[in-house]
């Protein structure tokens, strides 16, 4: 996969397909899910080794992601917490909790990823 830049895609895990946000900038990254009440489908932080939910309004899914789309690990995070950095992680997924689940996206699982 090249270069990413913000823009929209997809994901896909298993059978499921789902509308992917790109957030590749600096200021895209900062802003992330800040001020939004939810999120339908997905947004791809890169790139990203760890994330917060300061100021967030709702509970999130976490899924890392190595350089190969492998997931590393997943985690459900409520609003003002700070996550551990992951070393292998290049990029994370995030959803409204309970997505990851739905989806089928568990760690040494691995996701394809297009973006624009």
């Amino acid at each position: 996969m090249g270069k990413w830049a913000d823009g929209h895609g997809t994901l896909r895990a298993g059978d499921v397909t789902v509308a992917l946000e790109v957030a590749a900038s600096y200021g895209a990254r900062t802003r992330g899910l800040l001020g939004r009440d939810g999120i339908e489908g997905a947004l791809l932080l890169t790139p990203a080794a760890s994330v917060h939910t300061f100021r967030m309004r709702f509970p999130i899914d976490v899924a890392y992601l190595d350089r190969h789309f492998e997931v590393l690990a997943v985690r459900t995070m409520v609003p003002g917490r700070l996550g551990l950095p992951r070393p292998r992680a290049r990029y994370v997924l995030e959803a409204e909790a309970g997505a990851m689940a739905r989806w089928g996206v568990r760690p040494g699982g691995r996701v394809e990823l297009n973006g624009t």
